[in-house]
C-alpha cells in the first residue's frame, strides 16, 4: 500500500479533517531519511541561486498588473523573491534576504540557521510569502525566522519587522495582508505556530492587537496558514492541520 492509499483509507470524521501526509497535528516526520549531502551539493551546483526559474516549491504568487509583472517566492535555499514579465513569463529580477542580488545569495546552510530570540539569519530561513502594498513596497514574510522584510519593487531593502521572536517550530510570520483603507495603515499577519492573527502598524511594525487561539472551534485556529482581506475588511483564513478549513470574519461595526 503506498502512502496516498494509506492516507485516504483512514476513516473520515466530518469536521475533523484527514490526518494529511504527515499525520495529525503537530505532524510526524517518522520514517523520513536525511538527504545525502553529496546529492544536495550537486543539485546546488547545477542550479545556483541566480537560476532564473522556480526551483523547489512555489510559496506565493502576486500580480502587479499595471506593471505587467508577476512576483513569486519559491522555497529554494530558504526562499527567493523572483519577478517575471506577466505577458512572456521571462525572468526580470530577483533578490534574497536584505535585498541582496540572487548572485550574492549564500548556499551555506549555516547562513540560514536561527535560534528563536537570537540574531536574524543572513538568508531567508523558509516558507517565504509576499504581498505588494498600493504604495509600491514588497512585504516578504520569512516565517521560519519570525520576521517580515520590506523592500522596494526593485529589491532595495527598506526595513525589517520582528514578530513574536521567541516562537519556535513553524515560526510566526505566515501570510501578509493589508487593511482595506486607502493608505493600508495596518498589516494582518497569519501565525501558524501561535494560531493568531496579528495586527501591526504598517509604518513601524508595532503590534497593536491579536486575535485567535488554538482550537478546532469556529473562530479559532488549528494551523493558521494563510490570510486574505477583501475591500470591505472581511478577513479570510485557511488552516492546514486538523481543521483543514477556510473561515471568514466580518468586522464588527
Amino acid at each position: 500500500m503506498n502512502g496516498e492509499a494509506a492516507i485516504t483509507s483512514a476513516a473520515h470524521v466530518p469536521g475533523k479533517g484527514s490526518p494529511g501526509p504527515l499525520g495529525t497535528y503537530p505532524g510526524s516526520t517518522e520514517g523520513r531519511k536525511p538527504a545525502d549531502p553529496a546529492v544536495i551539493a550537486a543539485f546546488r551546483a547545477k542550479y545556483p541561486p541566480s537560476t532564473p526559474m522556480i526551483v523547489g516549491n512555489i510559496e506565493e504568487i502576486r500580480l502587479d498588473e499595471p506593471a505587467h509583472e508577476l512576483y513569486a517566492s519559491d522555497s529554494y535555499l530558504g526562499g527567493r523573491v523572483m519577478v517575471f514579465d506577466l505577458d512572456t513569463l521571462q525572468f526580470k529580477r530577483g533578490w534574497a534576504a536584505y535585498g541582496r542580488p540572487l548572485s550574492e545569495m549564500s548556499t551555506d546552510d549555516n547562513d540560514r540557521k536561527y535560534t528563536p530570540g537570537g540574531p536574524m539569519p543572513k538568508e531567508f530561513r523558509g516558507h517565504l510569502t509576499l504581498n505588494i502594498s498600493t504604495d509600491g513596497y514588497v512585504y516578504a514574510a520569512d516565517r521560519m525566522a519570525n520576521r517580515i522584510q520590506v523592500t522596494t519593487k526593485q529589491g532595495k531593502f527598506v526595513k525589517e519587522f520582528i514578530l513574536a521572536p521567541t516562537t519556535g517550530g513553524g515560526g510566526s510570520t505566515g501570510g501578509v495582508a493589508f487593511s482595506p483603507d486607502k493608505g493600508q495603515k495596518f498589516l494582518f499577519i497569519s501565525d501558524l505556530s501561535n494560531n493568531h492573527i496579528w495586527f501591526l502598524n504598517r509604518e513601524d511594525g508595532e503590534v497593536l492587537s491579536r486575535m485567535g487561539t488554538m482550537s478546532q472551534n469556529g473562530g479559532q485556529f488549528m494551523g493558521l496558514h494563510m490570510i486574505a482581506v477583501d475591500s470591505k475588511g472581511d478577513i479570510y483564513t485557511g488552516e492546514v492541520f486538523n481543521g483543514e478549513r477556510a473561515q471568514r470574519f466580518v468586522p464588527v461595526k
